[in-house]
């Protein structure tokens, strides 16, 4: 087995809107659909699985599934899933509220130091500052990017 790899993703933006908004909209299907997947499902409760799907997302339409399950949830301060089927790799939201709104902070570790591993954790980090400033974008001006039309 591969050694854990010494390095993590770490993400973190303010978002104006309360932390139970932010909390609500991370941690339901709906909330995802509205602003980054599309057609996903997830059980809300530790121990709940989910599947978050993307439809021709972007600029290169691509089409792809990822399970998951639900470690921890705190409203609103916290929510912790693992996702990927060989070796899931942890993901870790924090929210607190500052300034009239919230400072998200996103940490994923788990990654293990293989060349593929490697690969994804680039592939991943852009892609959750993606997500967190369309989460941004969703919350404090109803934007919805929707690639799946």
């Amino acid at each position: 087995m591969p050694e854990p790899l010494n390095e993590h993703i770490s993400q973190v933006t303010f978002i104006h809107a309360t932390p139970e908004k932010v909390y609500d909209t991370i941690t339901s299907a709906d909330g995802w659909n509205a602003f980054f997947t599309h057609n996903s499902e997830i059980d809300p409760r530790p121990g709940g699985k989910f599947i978050w799907r993307w439809k021709n997302w972007g600029p290169d339409k691509y089409t792809v599934e990822v399970d998951g399950a639900v470690l921890e949830m705190h409203r609103p301060h916290k929510f912790v899933f693992e996702w990927g089927s060989s070796h899931p790799t942890k993901i870790e939201i924090n929210l607190t509220a500052e300034n009239n709104g919230t400072v998200l902070r996103l940490k994923e570790s788990g990654y293990l130091d293989t060349p593929h591993a490697r690969a994804m954790i680039v592939e991943c980090a852009s892609g959750w500052g993606e997500a967190i400033t369309l989460l941004k974008f969703y919350l404090e001006h109803g934007i919805k990017y929707d690639s799946a039309k």
